[in-house]
């Protein structure tokens, strides 16, 4: 008989969910390994998520789904090489022949007890030097942990259909110029791993955004994953260290960004008692190992400022005048607008209010329209110098621009009452 496919039952739901939020990079990068053609695997693995949606509901849940999507992927990838080689003159022939008994190893790999994890090496195929530096994060954000263009463009302030667009030329260029999957010589790792560092810390901004719902939730600790995995590679890298340190440092603060009742809680009114002490101690050590090579970078001084927010915990206040002084020397390494903006603030907190305003105003409009940090900053600041009305529009811009119905509610909560003129 016809009709619709059953619905899943809640169990094969969460499971489907999960494995889509957890493993996708780690199995896309199993399948693109062996294809060299990212778009491709893509598709291969969208079809095998698909298949499961049909198939788990009435067959039950196999007995290792990530092996199970690997091997629908595989037989998808085969089928499409074979269809290509039909199209091939004898010439081409040996090559497709031995691409396809290079996928033939997404089987063994199935077989595994556990799913190797894979996606290092393609952070660095992504950080090539062959691809445009501008898409080079951009595009591990969406091929190693899942994220939309749509929403990738969102946090890259540019629009999404451009995003689009640079991210499919960036994938034809890995196929076109057949860069290897593999992590590379070590004379070629300072050249990427800025880039794979900044989309970790990216990842993890994301994830820690989306505090509504799981996903936000899976992406921190996938970023955390990973620049615990990077940190093993290259020990000694002070930035790597850094980053680190700045992931934990913010992950110990989880539990205190919500009161009982789910309202938010900006980071100077947090209970320091709900603060992760283990996290914030593996951190702290993390930002010395880092502090030994005397070789200051922009991860090393966010957790820094970090480090400095931690501190509230042993002296009961925060020490804003050393927050400005170390926001003050990150723009100097590492211009731009959200380091502008978190000065600002850190201007603000420490009292200056006309300060924060003053370098606000050097940030460009356009680049600030749709950007809620730059709003909820400038509503604050012009609250402290009872600018009102004007303090009250930018709460309610800022509330407007919000997607988190606890922060918008704080927002619109902090809103002045609107001034009578005379």
């Amino acid at each position: 008989m016809g009709g619709l496919p059953p619905k899943p039952s809640m169990e094969t739901h969460n499971t489907i969910q999960q494995v889509a939020t957890d493993g996708y990079g780690k199995l896309l990068a199993i399948v693109a390994s062996k294809t060299w053609d990212l778009a491709l695997a893509e598709d291969a693995l969208g079809e095998a998520f698909h298949a499961a949606l049909r198939q788990w509901p009435i067959e039950g849940l196999p007995r290792a789904p990530e092996a199970w999507l690997l091997s629908v992927a595989r037989r998808r990838l085969m089928d499409e090489h074979r269809r290509h080689q039909t199209r091939q003159n004898s010439e081409t022939s040996l090559e497709i022949e031995t691409e396809l008994a290079a996928i033939a190893v997404v089987d063994e790999l199935a077989d595994l007890p556990v799913i190797p994890d894979e996606r290092l090496k393609l952070l660095f195929v992504c950080a090539h030097p062959a691809i445009d530096p501008g898409v080079r994060t951009p595009l591990m954000l969406q091929v190693v942990l899942g994220l939309d263009a749509a929403r990738i463009a969102s946090a890259f302030l540019v629009a999404p259909s451009a995003m689009g667009q640079r991210l499919v030329r960036a994938k034809t260029k890995i196929r076109a110029a057949r860069i290897p999957f593999r992590i590379p010589e070590k004379a070629e790792w300072p050249e990427r791993i800025e880039f794979i560092l900044e989309a970790i810390y990216a990842a993890y901004g994301t994830g820690w955004e989306d505090v509504t719902g799981m996903s936000g939730s899976g992406l921190s600790s996938e970023a955390i994953s990973l620049a615990r995995v990077l940190v093993c590679l290259v020990p000694d890298e002070p930035e790597a260290l850094g980053l680190l340190a700045l992931l934990l440092h913010c992950e110990a603060r989880q539990s205190a960004r919500r009161d009982l009742a789910g309202n938010y809680v900006p980071l100077a009114q947090q209970d320091t008692a709900l603060w992760n002490r283990p996290l914030m101690e593996e951190a702290e050590a993390l930002l010395h190992r880092a502090s030994t090579s005397r070789q200051h970078g922009r991860f090393q001084l966010e957790a820094a400022i970090q480090s400095a927010h931690a501190h509230r915990a042993v002296t009961g206040k925060t020490n804003w005048p050393v927050i400005v002084t170390l926001y003050r020397e990150l723009l100097l390494h590492a211009p731009s607008i959200g380091g502008h903006v978190a000065y600002a603030a850190a201007l603000h907190q420490s009292g200056n209010s006309q300060a924060a305003l003053d370098e606000l105003s050097t940030i460009p409009q356009e680049t600030v329209t749709s950007y809620q940090p730059y709003w909820a900053v400038t509503a604050h600041a012009l609250l402290g110098l009872k600018r009102l009305n004007e303090s009250r529009a930018a709460f309610q811009h800022a509330a407007g621009l919000t997607q988190d119905e606890a922060t918008r509610r704080f927002l619109l909560q902090q809103c002045p009452p609107e001034a009578k003129s005379l």
